[in-house]
């Protein structure tokens, strides 16, 4: 068979991730690759972290990435953290909850939830409750559901359990880089980002970050790795026992820390674009980023609300990356997105579970978050629509978007 040369569409990338990457990304990728314990590489293993704790807001000495997709992250800083017995508390809230339950599950931890409808989050103090109640010893929790476009407050949570000695270990994937993100300020533990969402870097590395609690009990763990344990150690399913090699966070920090032991052949290119995209959130300025995400997510919702759609979701928890929509009576949802993608070029999502075909999700997220991005994605959904026989108020939403970019008091962030 005569394969040719690899030419991928361009497409306008709005859904909450993957996300359009930036093109001095792409062409960090293409940077020569050296070895991965070649002086150049391992001061750019350095500055890596060096950026991460900047980012994450933190000076925890552990901030690195595991070779993997968000998922990656999570499954590593659970994986080393999880005891099989350990009681571990799950809020739910949407998708990526029942995810973390799924994975504490697989690591042998007794798991415990709460649930609140899809679309709203937990009032802070239900959290604290029910952690005084089951007295856990891990609590995990999504900051960012990008599944509902909602966002959880932490603070209180981290401060909870700090004073109660409890670990808390929190899936920032979809909000670091786009909202702001306090490590150290909120108490947290542990914590996993990502990359192809709002820091523009194509996925397959999982920024963490984690403190000396976390720390301790890995170090704790360690013997099974340093040959101490026996054979009948092993058998006996050690407690101990770390069951991922891959994701043993105590064999990474060998590699990280300044020793650099061998664990794994580093994705050298993959870093170099998770260090061009570091630069690039730095270049531009933590807040000025939060406020650019902001900017344009309000642009886009004042187009949907005067095209005449709804909004799903509790409007004072919303996540400023993800803007969610109820589809309309009688609409096949997934019609409309592939209108869309095929005649324009623009790719919107879906949602998942008891959400699915209910609602659409446009994502604003790092360099997706343009003015001529939203701009785009409000002129087709309105012409998709209108194709699909839903009653829109046409004409209006553009003039909306453009109404808001043109108010003489604002400016974009990009351009102040």
């Amino acid at each position: 068979m005569n394969y040719k040369d690899l030419n991928t569409p361009i497409r306008t990338i709005m859904t909450p991730g993957p996300v359009e990457v930036d093109p001095r990304v792409l062409r960090a990728m293409a940077t020569p690759v050296v070895g991965q314990f070649d002086p150049a590489f391992t001061q750019i293993m350095n500055e890596v972290m060096d950026m991460l704790r900047i980012l994450f807001k933190t000076k925890n000495k552990w901030c690195f990435p595991v070779d993997g997709t968000s998922r990656s992250g999570i499954e590593a800083m659970l994986a080393s953290v999880i005891r099989p017995g350990d009681r571990v508390l799950v809020p739910v809230y949407g998708r990526f909850g029942h995810l973390l339950m799924e994975i504490c599950e697989r690591y042998g931890a007794e798991v415990e939830t709460i649930y609140t409808e899809w679309g709203t989050v937990f009032d802070p103090a239900e959290i604290v409750q029910k952690m005084s109640e089951m007295k856990p010893d891990i609590v995990a929790l999504v900051h960012a559901e990008t599944s509902t476009g909602c966002m959880q407050p932490l603070e209180e949570i981290g401060r909870a359990c700090r004073s109660q000695d409890v670990l808390f270990i929190v899936d920032a994937v979809a909000s670091v880089g786009g909202a702001d993100v306090r490590v150290d300020e909120w108490c947290i533990d542990g914590l996993i980002a990502g990359t192809q969402k709002c820091l523009s870097v194509p996925s397959g590395m999982a920024p963490l970050t984690y403190n000396d609690r976390i720390e301790e009990r890995i170090d704790s763990r360690k013997k099974v790795e340093r040959g101490i344990a026996t054979e009948a150690e092993l058998q006996s399913q050690n407690p101990l026992f770390i069951r991922s090699n891959y994701f043993d966070l105590g064999m990474l920090q060998e590699y990280w820390g300044p020793r650099r032991l061998n664990h794994h052949t580093e994705a050298t290119s993959m870093l170099y674009a998770l260090r061009e995209g570091l630069r690039l959130v730095l270049e531009e300025g933590l807040e000025n980023r939060f406020a650019r995400h902001v900017f344009h997510e309000k642009a886009l919702v004042s187009g949907i609300k005067a095209m005449g759609l709804d909004l799903f979701g509790d409007p004072d928890r919303k996540l400023p990356t993800v803007t969610c929509i109820h589809v309309p009576g009688g609409i096949d949802a997934d019609s409309v997105r592939g209108m869309l993608l095929r005649e324009f070029g623009i790719e919107i999502a879906s949602s998942f579970g008891p959400l699915h075909g209910k609602i659409w999700r446009i994502g604003t997220m790092g360099f997706s978050c343009r003015r001529e991005n939203i701009l785009a994605v409000l002129g087709a959904f309105e012409a998709v629509l209108i194709r699909h026989g839903v009653h829109v108020n046409r004409g209006e939403a553009l003039q909306a978007a453009l109404d808001y970019y043109t108010q003489p008091v604002l400016k974009d962030p990009v351009e102040a």
